[in-house]
């Protein structure tokens, strides 16, 4: 029984989609969870075709691939029936606030339904979970290493706090990695095709394409010549050295990273 006193019905959601942009990306499967006021609950499933091509990098995520929904309804063909279940209902999901609730609105209003997310309530158990058990260095401290953080924001301190707190992780999780370069992947998966750690710019056919924005898949050696304001855009702006080193190579040397096939 949920331990929660509920004027509406509630339902708990999650999203798998092509992305994670909720404006350009589409639902692939959408799970609810309807709770009502007395505690009865009832579950709905939809599987759907986004009607455009699912990344093979999204794919290893949710493993669910072109092939397995090609013969599935789109949303458009499921909308009133989605809509439906979540009249009159109040929202909850984990990190729901950021993404679930607004690809969920943006697919009704491309069905030509107004959501109205805003009119409703919404419960985001990620929030609850960073509110009632705080992420910082002394939290963090606290909880693995069984004390206080004095001296905390001073470099020397904070240093030290740190390492221990690793000693103590190492410790208690066993089935961590026990070298740096398994325990890297292992925090961050390595994408092969990402050119930079963080995969703003990603190997396509074995060229440097964009992967974010509205540039989002053209070629790097393309902009070169079409767009170089893009480009000196990224140089000037706030990203990640890296990514700002190899677009100024391209645009003051014509230099372009050579693929290494994996």
């Amino acid at each position: 029984m949920l331990r929660l006193k509920l004027e509406n019905p509630l339902v708990v959601f999650d999203i798998e989609s092509t992305g994670t942009s909720p404006r350009k990306d589409r639902i692939i499967e959408l799970a609810a969870i309807k709770v009502m006021p007395d505690g009865s609950e009832e579950k709905r499933c939809w599987l759907l075709n986004p009607t455009v091509h699912i990344p093979e990098e999204t794919t290893a995520v949710h493993h669910i691939a072109d092939e397995d929904v090609k013969d599935c309804p789109t949303f458009a063909e499921k909308a009133e029936e989605i809509f439906a279940f979540f009249r009159g209902a109040d929202l909850a999901g984990y990190n729901s606030d950021r993404f679930d609730i607004p690809m969920l609105e943006e697919e009704f209003s491309r069905a030509g339904l107004n959501f109205g997310a805003s009119t409703r309530k919404h419960v985001d158990v990620q929030r609850i979970f960073h509110r009632k058990e705080p992420r910082d260095l002394t939290a963090a401290l606290k909880y693995y290493c069984g004390r206080a953080h004095e001296g905390a924001h001073g470099a020397e301190a904070d240093t030290q706090a740190t390492l221990d707190i690793l000693k103590a992780q190492l410790e208690r999780y066993d089935d961590l990695p026990d070298t740096t370069a398994a325990l890297d992947e292992y925090l961050v998966p390595h994408d092969p095709l990402n050119v930079d750690r963080q995969g703003l710019l990603k190997w396509k056919g074995g060229e440097v394409t964009i992967n974010f924005g509205k540039k989002k898949g053209e070629k790097l050696k393309d902009l070169l010549f079409n767009e170089p304001k893009f480009l000196k855009w990224i140089v000037a702006g706030d990203f990640d050295t890296e990514v700002r080193m190899i677009v100024k190579d391209a645009l003051e040397n014509g230099r372009l990273p050579i693929y290494k096939k994996v």
